[in-house]
């Protein structure tokens, strides 16, 4: 009998990005009256990263090289570069060269669900868990406005860092999560993304580099295309960056900022413990590098951790919020600034949102102040170890990472897959999930495919949902894909 063809052999789902199709790169520059040569590489570079025909991480050509490929002199491709960096499609790098960043804003529209997927199970998006308790603490909340006198916070549109009451109720909050911060220094926000982007925004330039994980939340991705600023992802373990891989950075230069997740990092889970934490903000205090954490996961932690904006009160932000530990809805969160940034980032607040939206920050101040915060985020933390079990329990053997307070978990992709294969073979059984291209902050990153627990999921749901993935990954992928063929 006839051997059959092994599945997808030539589709390694771990070959290193730039090594993908970019050695056979050969732009095709037409001449057209009144435009420069460096205008027409621009616009093919941009067409064939909008094309994936520059694929997210490829290493460019070096200067001299495609100018000597093109015909044209090396200043052409310099500006080209340049101008194809400046408008968020390049990427350069000191010593390593230039690299085709991620349009990180395509890829989460692809793979993250934005609306109602109908028949699908939704295991794209990190949410908090949402049961009948947390129905029920929404609706007392809104009675009990609805009975009383909301002018204290629906009248003020100043301060625009809160009013006073809801910074005081912060203050507590932020107490507990291993924060102690003067009111001066905290700012209402809309949410945790809203607090990185002010914060990022107030210590970064266009072109200055920043650091953070190689896999890493989209969000600070998107903020690189947007401010314009080079991101680097750097090689992490079970608790986060690796000491010697930031003291090599920092000793490189040009670095303004770390950006990380210390607790519970999206997607693969790590915690960061306290002595990798001190050892971190060590090296950032010797190379004045600023420090933003996003802790939004933090609140479901049970072990006290030191916070950077502690450990380095100069250079050190604190971003939570309350949207994926006590309400999902509840677009409320905390940045905590050093002294000198207070009026600062104020300003950029002004000027963006003007200030965060005050009827959201009532209702967190209340649930602080009557204790409901800390009952949902109990009922949270019980929530979610019933459902890690679960996922321990049926796909244990795929799992790469994951937490048993995490509101997902990093899986392995099974040998002769690859992620868009999986999530394709996913899709047509009705479960959504995500792969590595959103969360990957550069060349280096491991493959893996997110799935996350959260959201009003019934564990007869989940469970069948997880052994229908557990199913395809244990099946040898098809010969060829059918999913266009109609």
């Amino acid at each position: 009998m006839r051997e059959l063809p092994r599945p997808s052999d030539d589709q390694d789902a771990f070959v290193r990005p730039e090594e993908r199709g970019i050695a056979d790169w050969r732009p095709m520059l037409t001449k057209r009256k009144g435009i420069t040569k460096h205008k027409l590489l621009t616009e093919r570079i941009i067409a064939d990263i909008d094309a994936d025909i520059l694929p997210a991480h490829a290493r460019m050509p070096t200067h001299r090289d495609l100018a000597r490929q093109l015909g044209v002199s090396v200043q052409t491709v310099s500006l080209s570069y340049k101008e194809a960096e400046r408008r968020g499609y390049l990427r350069g790098e000191v010593g390593r060269g230039t690299f085709v960043r991620s349009r990180v804003t395509e890829k989460a529209e692809r793979f993250m669900l934005d609306q109602d997927p109908g028949e699908t199970v939704d295991l794209s998006i990190i949410r908090a868990i949402y049961t009948e308790s947390h129905e029920n603490a929404s609706r007392a909340v809104m009675r009990s406005l609805a009975q009383s006198d909301n002018s204290a916070f629906m009248r003020p549109c100043r301060p625009i860092a809160g009013l006073d009451r809801h910074r005081a109720a912060a203050q507590v909050w932020l107490k507990g999560l291993g924060v102690d911060a003067a009111k001066d220094r905290i700012l209402i926000t809309n949410g945790a993304a809203h607090g990185l982007f002010l914060a990022v925004a107030a210590i970064v330039q266009p072109g200055d580099t920043v650091l953070t994980e190689n896999l890493t939340d989209h969000g600070i991705i998107g903020l690189a295309n947007v401010l314009g600023f080079t991101l680097r992802g750097l090689p992490t373990d079970h608790e986060g960056i690796l000491v010697e891989a930031f003291e090599e950075a920092c000793a490189a230069g040009g670095v303004s900022a770390l950006v990380l997740i210390p607790s519970l990092g999206n997607p693969t889970s790590h915690v960061m413990g306290a002595e990798r934490r001190q050892a971190i903000a060590g090296i950032a205090r010797r190379y004045g590098i600023y420090v933003v954490e996003d802790e939004v996961y933090k609140p479901l932690l049970e072990t006290p951790l030191p916070s950077f904006t502690d450990l380095l009160p100069e250079l050190g932000f604190f971003v939570t919020s309350f949207t994926k530990s006590v309400l999902t809805g509840l677009r409320v969160g905390y940045l905590v600034v050093p002294p000198q940034y207070s009026i600062r980032v104020a300003s950029i607040m002004r000027v963006t949102s003007w200030s965060a939206t005050n009827l959201p920050a009532e209702i967190a101040t209340l649930w602080i102040e009557d204790g409901t915060a800390l009952d949902l985020i109990a009922l949270q933390r019980r929530e979610v170890r019933a459902r890690q079990a679960v996922v321990e329990d049926i796909l244990g053997l795929h799992i790469a990472h994951t937490h048993p307070l995490s509101l997902c978990a990093w899986l392995k992709v099974p040998p002769r897959w690859t992620e868009e294969g999986l999530v394709r073979m996913l899709a047509q059984k009705n479960i959504a999930v995500t792969p590595s291209d959103p969360f990957m902050a550069g060349p280096d990153s491991t493959g893996g495919i997110r799935i996350c627990i959260g959201g009003r999921l019934s564990h007869t749901t989940l469970s069948r949902t997880l052994r229908t993935i557990a199913e395809t990954f244990d099946q040898l992928p098809p010969v060829f894909d059918t999913s266009s063929i109609a």
